[in-house]
């Protein structure tokens, strides 16, 4: 991907230097350490779809120890960054330096608490941004940097773009080691961020400042390339950061990174054409690559003249609406009873921008029908020969509408019985959800699918859901009514807890530009809270309003009963104090969240009740600042819970136990796994 360059006036924070000698003919230079012109360039970098441009890198989060402080964030400072400056989030403004001069595109600084949170905030940002915007993350050596790598794993993971800095040790070795410095024996060049390389897209150390111009070019290359995005690594020696250097003015001229949309290649789309005319019972299975694309109208004008089905992955649910004809709930492990029974009597599976994870493809045992086969439309030709398809290599949303011309005159359009089959089927499926979402007792404590009913009365297709493990991401994706492309954000990729609180406020980072900001739901449980509520704190020094939802069910649901189903017999999933025995069944641990939460600067509304949490919710959705509503879950019963998995999942069982539970485990894994097989 190349950019567009056009030429740019001298804007930096100091005038062009004399000409260097290393200047090629004479050309303007301008004298800035390496961290001073890092984010300069960054600060002139846009994208550019269909028309529309946006600033790549439109802000900064950081915490400063020895390794940063002197370079990137002195850098910062001179961005614009000082007690003088609002914080405008990466709005294109030019700033004076006191003296009438212009001093170019500010680089918003943001304040974090975590460095991995750091990293949740700034994919948050990402994907509420379609991916064509995106932040920067600067740390210091050491553990600020490893904190780094769960972050740079999901981005990476989700294939979506964020920019990591962090501080290494010295280039030029005048100690060795330095403090926080990893002693290698066999290799000299060797630090702990090299720990980022196997999660990085793109990885580079800067150790010498002219080296930094070909580093940044390739860095932003790759986070606007839609096929190859992810965390992208530039590791920044200390002292290298803040050495000076005679700068080409043309690194910091504008430019344009044009985000392609590739059509798909002759030939494979005739035969794609070929595979859908001959389906007889086809279903499209929608990935985060619908929502990336922005595809969703051109997957429903695709459906309007099809009629095909569509079931949706943890990222692709919301590429059609709840309550479109053709949608059919999420599929595989967590998906509608009507999706996976499509999944499995299907004889063509069209993938659109999915990835097909295991719990998409119930460990390779959903799709049992034996004359199945797949043909796959993404951006990547990896994820597009998955299953042995026939490829459709091309964007999501030029590939549907190349498909969807080539089909128009050629008179297909599913069976009507079919049509009538998971129409009727979608219907019976709400049944259950609106069983799991009823609150007969307003007096009583409600279940965790119960919460959700509430939550669902309340919203609009403004609110925003974030969430991202424990038992929530099954109930959500099963029952949850989406109602907007982007209101369901659940990161399923690499199901990371944690990540829900930093990734609401980088969300609403990408939304505050409205004049009425939208609601941004951070779902959480008591484990996934206890792993990463350090991000609150930025929550209210932003004066952000995220609405903070707790439930406490004291452990982890999700793996308790995961352990129950595997022989695990729930060892270390609840939060309890220890029996007499030594396990932990006593009674539940004193532990607070809803004052924790206060502690932190939150406003906390307690809910005691059905009745206290509709009151509580609404509140919270009117909330104008940081509001945490607090409520403790009752375990649900069959009728009161959601409904059970619909499709497998492989979780290997001991193969040899003493103890009952175990034994009886693998009996049933061994029946389930006779079922998998290899798509060829």
């Amino acid at each position: 991907m190349s950019p567009t360059s056009p030429a740019s006036p001298t804007d930096g924070a100091s005038p062009p230097s004399p000409t260097s000698p290393t200047s090629p003919r004479s050309a303007p230079t301008r004298r800035l350490t390496t961290a001073q012109a890092l984010v300069a360039f960054l600060a002139r970098q846009y994208t550019e779809r269909d028309g529309r441009r946006h600033r790549l890198i439109s802000a900064t989060w950081g915490i400063f120890g020895h390794g940063n402080v002197a370079g990137i964030g002195q850098a910062l400072v001179e961005a614009g960054n000082g007690t003088r400056n609002g914080n405008d989030h990466g709005n294109d403004h030019r700033n004076g330096d006191g003296n009438g001069h212009r001093t170019g595109p500010r680089m918003p600084y943001l304040q974090g608490r975590n460095e991995q949170a750091m990293v949740h905030a700034a994919v948050g940002y990402a994907r509420q941004s379609g991916r064509l915007s995106a932040h920067a993350v600067t740390t210091s050596i050491g553990p600020g940097a490893t904190n780094l790598v769960t972050g740079a794993a999901l981005a990476t993971i989700n294939h979506l773009p964020v920019l990591l800095l962090p501080g290494d040790t010295f280039a030029t070795r005048p100690a060795d080691p330095v403090l926080q410095q990893l002693e290698v024996p066999y290799a000299g060049d060797v630090s702990v961020n090299d720990c980022l390389r196997p999660v990085s897209r793109y990885f580079d150390r800067v150790t010498r400042p002219e080296a930094l111009i070909p580093a940044a070019l390739q860095a932003m290359r790759v986070l606007a390339d839609p096929a190859e995005t992810g965390a992208v690594t530039l590791a920044l020696p200390q002292d290298v950061q803040t050495e000076a250097y005679d700068w080409p003015e043309e690194f910091f001229a504008e430019r344009v990174w044009r985000v392609r949309r590739p059509a798909p290649d002759t030939a494979e789309l005739e035969a794609a054409v070929r595979a859908v005319r001959s389906a007889r019972r086809p279903l499209i299975v929608a990935g985060g690559g619908v929502r990336h694309s922005g595809a969703e109208e051109t997957l429903a004008a695709f459906t309007a003249a099809t009629r095909i089905p569509v079931a949706s992955t943890q990222a692709g649910k919301g590429a059609l609406r709840h309550d479109h004809p053709a949608d059919v709930g999420g599929i595989g492990h967590t998906g509608t009873a009507t999706a996976d029974e499509l999944a499995r009597t299907a004889d063509l599976v069209i993938g659109v921008g999915t990835r097909y994870t295991d719990f998409t493809t119930a460990s390779g045992t959903l799709f049992e029908n034996p004359a199945v086969r797949f043909l796959n439309l993404n951006i990547t030709g990896f994820d597009a020969h998955k299953l042995a398809a026939l490829p459709l290599v091309a964007d999501a949303r030029t590939g549907l509408e190349a498909l969807t011309s080539a089909l128009a005159g050629r008179g297909y359009r599913v069976d009507p019985a079919y049509e009538t089959e998971y129409t009727g089927a979608k219907e019976a499926w709400e049944e259950q959800v609106e069983a799991s979402f009823t609150t007969p007792d307003p007096t009583a404590r409600p279940t965790q699918t119960q919460v959700l009913g509430l939550l669902d009365t309340l919203v609009t297709e403004e609110d925003i859901l974030i969430n991202a493990a424990g038992s929530l991401p099954g109930d959500l994706h099963k029952l949850w009514r989406t109602r907007s492309r982007d209101q369901y954000h659940v990161e399923y990729g690499y199901s990371c807890m944690g990540y829900e609180i930093p990734a609401a406020i980088g969300v609403l980072l990408a939304t505050e530009a409205r004049t009425q900001p939208r609601p941004v739901w951070a779902l959480v449980g008591d484990g996934t809270y206890l792993m990463n509520p350090t991000e609150i704190v930025t929550a209210v020094q932003e004066n952000l309003p995220l609405k903070l939802l707790i439930l406490q069910n004291h452990g982890y649901a999700s793996i308790g009963g995961l352990s129950e189903a595997v022989g695990g017999e729930r060892l270390g999933t609840a939060y309890r104090h220890r029996d007499a025995d030594g396990g932990f069944t006593g009674p539940p641990l004193p532990v607070d969240l809803a004052a924790n939460a206060a502690s932190l600067g939150m406003r906390v509304l307690r809910a005691d009740t059905v009745d206290d949490l509709r009151k509580a919710l609404a509140e919270a959705r009117a909330a104008d600042g940081p509001t945490c509503v607090y409520v403790e879950t009752e375990t649900p019963d069959t009728v009161s819970g959601p409904p059970p998995a619909q499709a497998w999942w492989d979780v290997p069982v001991a193969e040899t136990a003493s103890r009952p539970a175990a034994v009886k485990a693998r009996e049933e894994y061994d029946r389930r796994v006779a079922a998998r097989r290899h798509h060829l």
